[in-house]
């Protein structure tokens, strides 16, 4: 999974196909190829955010670092960065594949949900950007980042939610916008065989403060247009292509004019809002 990880886009409640258990395995892996240039692009549009976030609660030198699900390797090296030579920083992934293993920080392979956590009660900021929507016992994962935390250390939490805003192209003029928001509910669509709740985001608060944190706050973002949102949206359809064509989904004509669209720029393509939520372990 990947820090990394407002898919083409995230959607509703999960309801797999009735009579059919959902496969969950993960729809966005690592491994694919497409995995770093969506790494590339999320980064553009989200690593700002995120930093914000870290500086806002004063991540400085001498801090311990969690990052889970990295996916790729701009955050764990802005953590590093901020930290120095007196902290420590370690970036977790069940494939950790794209992670740089001499970036100046850890990197440990590692399952949220199965696996305990990384020196329990010793981490000052414990970060998951876009995981825990792909995670199917969420409760579980949120359970294992909050005992990671050393007392008044701060857990943040960011997750996107498609049902707040569930189109690709906000301005629905055409054809081509048609059917650029034909293919976002058709990946939302797998998304939601696969287990994911494409809803979390609006639900972080609450998890925070069941997972017993304190001083919990949230906020919100909402990319609309541009370089990054097209990029990130063509590796994203190629990525699924097949898993689209084999549901029945779309068709390979569809497919190709909606890549041709994105790649002539016709398109003022958006993502889900992406909630980021934050709290603090009681001292």
């Amino acid at each position: 999974m990947s820090s990394s990880h407002p898919v083409v886009d995230p959607g509703p409640e999960p309801h797999p196909t009735a009579g059919s258990a959902p496969d969950h395995g993960y729809l966005l892996d690592n491994a694919r190829a497409e995995a770093g240039e969506r790494f590339t692009w999320l980064a553009e549009l989200f690593d700002g955010v995120t930093r914000g976030h870290f500086d806002r609660l004063g991540v400085g030198p001498g801090w311990r670092c969690w990052e889970v699900g990295a996916g790729g390797p701009g955050i764990p090296e802005a953590l590093a960065t901020a930290v120095g030579p007196t902290g420590h920083v370690l970036a977790t992934d069940l494939d950790p594949a794209w992670l740089d293993p001499h970036g100046g920080y850890e990197v440990r392979r590692h399952d949220i949900v199965a696996d305990p956590p990384p020196q329990p009660g010793t981490f000052d900021l414990v970060h998951a950007r876009l995981v825990l929507l792909h995670v199917p016992d969420r409760v579980r994962a949120l359970a294992t980042m909050a005992a990671a935390l050393r007392p008044g250390g701060w857990l943040v939490v960011e997750d996107a939610d498609t049902e707040l805003q569930p189109l690709a192209c906000l301005d629905e003029v055409g054809p081509a916008q048609r059917r650029a928001n034909r293919l976002r509910r058709a990946v939302r669509e797998l998304l939601t065989r696969r287990g994911a709740d494409l809803r979390f985001g609006r639900t972080l608060p609450r998890a925070l403060r069941a997972a017993g944190l304190v001083d919990v706050t949230a906020a919100g973002c909402f990319p609309i247009g541009g370089l990054a949102c097209d990029r990130l949206e063509a590796a994203t359809v190629r990525m699924v292509r097949g898993e689209l064509l084999a549901a029945g989904l779309a068709d390979d004509v569809e497919i190709d004019a909606h890549l041709a669209a994105v790649e002539a720029g016709e398109l003022d393509l958006t993502l889900a809002p992406l909630i980021s939520a934050w709290g603090r372990r009681p001292g």
